[in-house]
């Protein structure tokens, strides 16, 4: 951590806990609370990297069953002004695992492997999925890093049932089926069996129930209903396992969600980028969502100081309620804990 973030980390850590009170308990809510809406504090000094080292540019980030923290970053490389991604693979690891409690380096992979790391998303066995939104294909790793499956034609876009364009995120069904947010470019959501066969797919470009405007996050919760974090649309959309349009959330308290995450207990945790238009001072933050839509709690706002967003990006939930936020502006990649959490006072190495 630099000495600017130190400076700010007491005051940020405070600002955590009346922010996430403040916003749950707004004016805009019609009912008060019938409960204490949820308090989190910032973990400071997690994680811990090799000295002298910062991350990438954090794009996705996934817990397993252990509890190890699998970080996908782009290690130096940014987008570029141009919107020309760069096919040249990343020479060093894009991939950083960590250990939940402690923070510390449990290991590294994916170097001279990516072009432009997006979503990564660990499923029940520990695969590990990825999206390259420059090489325009989807991943399946086994947990310690080996390749066992590819989808789409190598920095090849299309719209057809074989390419992508751009695709953001994968979620994956109990019987390994799995869903791709296809994203950037395409704006649908497609399913593929376990074996990686097209089945179907649904959505088109705009604003109406099941169409998209950059589908950029993509989640299941225990019923097999999928979640769509429809990024310019300013909402989520809920679909059943067909692809059948359900519901959305749109409140302006969710903001312009860029990722979604689903505890077991059917709550929901929304990245916010903030890029939205007229967005307010606390914009790019994270959103603990009600199993109805109801937001509880919104922690963190724009800034660089520990608890503080500069793009919220990816997001994830440990079995254990902790919350791990990516920011891809920032470069780094937060730990959150709920107050009162057996977590709370966990320690890191340094």
């Amino acid at each position: 951590m630099n000495t600017k973030r130190l400076f700010g980390a007491v005051v940020a850590g405070l600002a955590l806990l009346v922010t996430g009170i403040a916003v749950a308990g707004s004016p805009a809510t019609t009912q008060a609370p019938a409960s204490r809406p949820p308090e989190y504090r910032v973990v400071h000094g997690w994680p811990v990297l090799p000295a002298g080292e910062v991350l990438g540019s954090v794009a996705g980030v996934g817990v397993d069953s252990h509890g190890e923290v699998f970080v996908f970053h782009r290690a130096g490389r940014t987008w570029p002004a141009s919107d020309e991604l760069d096919l040249a693979p990343i020479a060093a690891p894009t991939i950083d695992v960590f250990d939940g409690r402690s923070g510390a380096l449990v290991t590294r992979w994916g170097a001279n492997t990516f072009a432009m790391p997006h979503g990564l998303t660990i499923d029940d066995h520990g695969n590990v999925w990825l999206t390259d939104v420059a090489l325009q294909q989807v991943y399946k790793y086994s947990h310690d890093g080996r390749l066992l499956l590819t989808i789409g034609e190598r920095g090849v876009a299309g719209n057809d049932a074989g390419h992508f364009n751009r695709p953001t995120e994968v979620a994956v069904a109990p019987d390994g089926s799995f869903y791709v947010s296809d994203g950037y470019r395409n704006t649908r959501i497609m399913k593929f069996s376990a074996a990686g066969k097209f089945l179907f797919q649904w959505g088109t470009k705009g604003s109406g129930p099941g169409q998209f405007d950059l589908p950029h996050g993509v989640t299941l919760d225990a019923h097999g209903k999928v979640y769509v974090a429809d990024r310019s649309n300013q909402r989520i959309q809920i679909f059943d396992a067909s692809g059948h349009y359900l519901r959305e959330w749109k409140d302006g308290r969710i903001g312009r969600p860029y990722a979604i995450a689903i505890d077991h207990d059917g709550h929901a945790f929304v990245a916010d980028g903030g890029d939205q238009p007229k967005a307010p001072p606390d914009r790019s933050a994270w959103v603990e969502v009600a199993p109805d839509g109801s937001p509880l709690a919104r922690i963190g706002r724009f800034g660089n100081y520990d608890g503080q967003f500069e793009m919220a990006h990816a997001i994830a939930v440990a079995a254990d309620g902790a919350v791990y936020v990516g920011d891809i502006t920032g470069a780094r990649v937060q730990k959150f804990v709920r107050v009162g959490s057996s977590d709370e006072h966990a320690t890191t190495t340094h």
